[in-house]
């Protein structure tokens, strides 16, 4: 294979790469968002300077079916704890941590934009009157998030659309680290993305509770649950594009 062709190639192995390049589009994304209040010591000690932790002690625990999404991703569950933050003053949200279901997003969530991803095996779906969310992580049940099944639609008017739309695509964080093969890291950066052409089908508000379980390797329970706020139900097409450095640690 000539140099030129290498440098054309989207991602590893060469003779079948693990995924395409940005933008992926999704279509029939489906979240559930359970918010709710955590130490904010905690917070602190879980968010990477120059972020800053909000102020509202809030943490949103996230389930994610994508089971539409191209260029090698295909069909997957994602599941995670998003911190409101402040990067000089904007409000952003950083990614904590993810755990997923699929190894081309996996690789190519960490590669790309630098999704704190391992893998898991994440559930979402309706169980009779109540929208269900489940993390099982080496062979153990460690999340459990419930919500009352379309309780208060969000997207009956274009307004509240609109301001769905806007929660939607607003900054979101990452903590991009790749080490490099002589030790150190070679990237070791904050990434910014913004959600794009988002087509909202569908919001909704409800009751929501969440159990966390310790497990020293999806700590998901260290954030822990003083109390929940309550639970967001979003079903969008949507486009995650490229993203951009915030911030580089090593310069």
């Amino acid at each position: 294979m000539k140099r030129s062709d290498v440098t054309k190639l989207p991602s590893m192995p060469l003779s079948s790469p693990s995924y395409g390049l940005p933008p992926f589009q999704f279509v029939n994304r489906e979240y559930l968002i359970i918010s709710y209040v955590s130490d904010p010591e905690l917070i602190r000690a879980a968010v990477p300077e120059p972020l800053e932790p909000d102020g509202s002690n809030t943490i949103l625990y996230e389930f994610i079916k994508m089971p539409d999404s191209d260029k090698g991703f295909g069909d997957y569950t994602e599941t995670g704890v998003v911190i409101p933050c402040l990067y000089e003053g904007e409000p952003v949200n950083y990614t904590a941590q993810m755990y997923l279901d699929c190894d081309p997003p996996i690789v190519g969530g960490r590669e790309i934009w630098g999704f704190p991803k391992k893998l898991g095996y994440p559930h979402l779906s309706v169980i009779q009157d109540t929208l269900t969310g489940t993390l099982e992580y080496a062979g153990q049940s460690i999340v459990l998030g419930t919500m009352a099944y379309k309780q208060e639609c969000l997207s009956d008017t274009e307004d509240k659309r609109k301001a769905l739309t806007q929660k939607m695509s607003k900054t979101q964080v990452n903590l991009k680290m790749i080490p490099g093969v002589s030790g150190g890291y070679d990237v070791l950066q904050l990434v910014a993305y913004n959600l794009q052409n988002i087509q909202l089908k569908g919001g909704w508000r409800g009751a929501a509770r969440l159990h966390l379980v310790p497990h020293v390797n999806a700590p998901v329970a260290d954030l822990p649950v003083r109390y929940v706020v309550d639970g967001l139900h979003l079903i969008a097409d949507l486009e995650l594009p490229s993203g951009r450095i915030l911030f580089d640690y090593l310069k």
